[in-house]
């Protein structure tokens, strides 16, 4: 536990959240020769349970602006192709050498999260930055002294005053709540939507026995009911576990199902029997346990779970990700002015989680996070060097405006895309009409088929999956 006395009193900067998009920040500032911040995390090391798996061209190239995507690389699995089918055969694999003339990164990597944030605390940590835990925000308000100041309150009464005042605390984001900035779906309104069968998932990293578990390859499997994901993971995850106490011998592989809501809510720690009947009705045959379904006759089981998660897939945006903070209180919160209009307030800026979350389809979501985050050290250093100049900092904030209003605008986006992908991955075993009587989920597989024996259909949906269209 980091001595909450330690940390000072004041700072330019405050980074709230220690995950990927907070870590990246500080990083940015750092490339940037920029050093008066302080990082804080409200949980301890190693118990931050989000675990995203990818990491996409456009995030590698943004990484390397900022001199960090090579360690991170040399870690990881660099998947070329995803092959995609259902149950009993593949029906279209998607070839990622099309990015060879885009990107030094024409591939997906594979590296789990919490692997990604050691990497990047590492390299922090060189810088000799000490990320202070468990720290947790309960409220901002404006300095009494200096209007364009927050003070950050913490739960033991440590309070903390910045001039800007990152929020990269996650979803349920402390400081988006404190900045009374609203949080809902961009299409609905509503704080979630429930599309599909697949509103709600399980996730596990596992390890298999039986078969050649060793080659069971990087694979995506549809069915009527759900939709199923297996993926090796690096052998350099085996050695980070050990490294932690967590040892496990073999292969792991991270898994994936939607569960249809007819089968009732997901058990909070999902046992190997739960997670093995899961495989066997959604995911590829080559992996059933049952022998006589088994092409290889030869019964695949799930050895032992390292981890396993449940969630529901919702999309929802932050209104703004950019705002100053106003002195009225509302409901206990502070409410932040209108940034178009204000002329004090201490500065408030939203990235990863905290300004935008949508389903794991395509494993876009510490993706965005990461390159807001990189993007967010320029914006800052910009805005920090033009209000030296000028004698009023608000005359600099189109600078955070632009920032904000584009990675907005790139938040839409992702959660389009992936609300377009988890309705193709969850197309329902329904008819499509009387005079068509043929269910939603074959005409998926035979389009997916198709569009499988197509070059350009292999190339757009590589670029899709790579970012590189929305950076």
């Amino acid at each position: 536990m980091t001595d909450m006395t330690s940390m000072p009193n004041s700072t330019t900067v405050l980074i709230v959240g220690a995950g990927p998009s907070g870590l990246v920040t500080a990083l940015s500032l750092l490339h940037h020769g920029f050093k008066h911040f302080v990082v804080v995390d409200a949980v301890e090391q190693g118990e931050n349970t989000s675990r995203a798996l990818v990491v996409h061209a456009a995030t590698l190239e943004a990484l390397d602006t900022i001199d960090c995507g090579e360690e991170i690389v040399a870690k990881g699995t660099k998947a070329r192709s995803l092959n995609i089918g259902n149950r009993s055969s593949k029906l279209v694999s998607t070839d990622l050498s099309s990015l060879d003339k885009y990107t030094r990164h024409p591939y997906a990597l594979i590296i789990p999260q919490n692997l990604t944030e050691y990497i990047l605390g590492e390299k922090l940590k060189s810088h000799g930055v000490t990320v202070h835990r468990p720290c947790k925000v309960t409220s901002l308000k404006m300095n009494e002294n200096d209007d364009d100041l927050t003070d950050v309150v913490f739960e033991d009464g440590k309070t903390i005053t910045a001039k800007y005042v990152i929020g990269a605390d996650g979803a349920r984001s402390v400081v988006r709540q404190m900045a009374g900035i609203s949080f809902t779906d961009p299409k609905t309104g509503e704080k979630g939507d429930r599309i599909t069968n697949l509103a709600q998932m399980v996730l596990a990293d596992i390890v298999y026995e039986g078969g050649d578990n060793n080659d069971f390859g990087f694979s995506a499997t549809m069915s009527p009911e759900s939709f199923f994901l297996s993926m090796p993971l690096p052998s350099s995850f085996n050695d980070f576990l050990a490294e932690n106490g967590k040892e496990a011998t073999g292969q792991i592989y991270r898994i994936g199902a939607g569960v249809p809501l007819v089968d009732g809510e997901i058990p909070h720690s999902p046992s190997k029997e739960y997670l093995q009947n899961l495989v066997d009705r959604f995911g590829p045959t080559v992996l059933s346990s049952d022998a006589s379904v088994n092409p290889s006759s030869t019964p695949v089981r799930i050895k032992e779970i390292i981890w396993a998660t449940r969630f529901r897939t919702h999309s929802a945006i932050a209104e703004k990700a950019f705002t100053r903070l106003g002195g009225d209180e509302l409901q206990g919160a502070t409410v932040a002015a209108d940034d178009s209009t204000t002329k004090h307030g201490g500065i408030i800026l939203l990235i990863g989680d905290a300004a935008h979350i949508h389903s794991p389809a395509g494993g876009q979501g510490m993706n965005l996070g990461i390159r807001d985050a990189v993007f967010l050290g320029d914006a800052l250093m910009k805005h920090i060097n033009a209000s030296t100049s000028q004698p009023s900092s608000i005359d600099a904030d189109y600078i955070l405006r632009e920032f904000a209003e584009e990675r907005h605008k790139r938040a839409l986006e992702v959660i389009a895309f992936t609300k377009n992908l988890l309705s193709l991955w969850g197309a329902q075993d329904k008819k499509i009409s009387w005079l068509f009587p043929i269910s939603a989920a074959t005409v998926r597989d035979w389009v997916m088929w198709l569009g499988g024996k197509l070059s350009f259909m292999q190339a757009r949906m590589a670029w899709a999956m790579s970012g590189l269209g929305r950076r």
